[in-house]
């Protein structure tokens, strides 16, 4: 199935090559923007099907992703797993649980994310929710960037060993290659 996510994203323009700042702040020469995927809804229902099967040995009550990158996909997700879907979103740069969303204290939840390389978003969002005391059941994503390393567990559609450096040891700064920074969080070049 990697082979396939990959294609996908490569025929959706989904995945970018040269110098990037991802939202984690590192930098990378690789960028995948999971949002081109969604102007396809066939493909895109595809991937939210293939999820829901990757979540389908495990017990839960809801979806909830992190506005704005992970709403569709949850929601995809939500549909084939026949889940509730909620999302949260930044409200004065925290992310919140609004709309008169709620969850019952102990409800098993699975947090459905597009791309995670630190899991900081994932951290948001259970922050986000915790007053709820909720069940983290499992984490599901279509691009996994983590190594395994964020002691989650993650269900992925697709495992990258991320080739990230730290802004002051990155070498594409060195070589002079224009960052940018594509994630939702901006949009423009991003200042080194």
């Amino acid at each position: 199935m990697t082979n396939e996510i990959l294609n996908l994203l490569e025929q959706a323009q989904g995945v970018l090559h040269g110098h990037f700042c991802l939202t984690s702040g590192l930098h990378s020469n690789i960028y995948f923007q999971c949002a081109k995927l969604y102007q396809y809804p066939d493909i895109t229902e595809k991937l939210g099907k293939k999820l829901a099967e990757k979540l389908s040995d495990i017990e839960f009550d809801t979806i909830i992703s992190p506005a704005i990158g992970a709403v569709i996909i949850g929601y995809e997700t939500a549909k084939n797993a026949k889940k509730r879907n909620l999302f949260v979103e930044r409200k004065d740069g925290l992310m919140q649980l609004r709309r008169g969303y709620t969850l019952q204290k102990g409800e098993r939840v699975v947090i459905i994310e597009d791309v995670i390389t630190t899991a900081r978003t994932i951290k948001e969002t259970i922050e986000a929710i915790k007053d709820f005391e909720p069940q983290i059941a499992a984490v599901g994503c279509i691009v996994d960037r983590t190594k395994g390393l964020t002691g989650y567990n993650i269900k992925s559609l697709l495992q990258i060993d991320p080739v990230v450096y730290e802004p002051q040891n990155c070498p594409l700064c060195k070589e002079g290659i224009p960052l940018v920074k594509p994630g939702s969080r901006s949009e423009e070049k991003a200042k080194v």
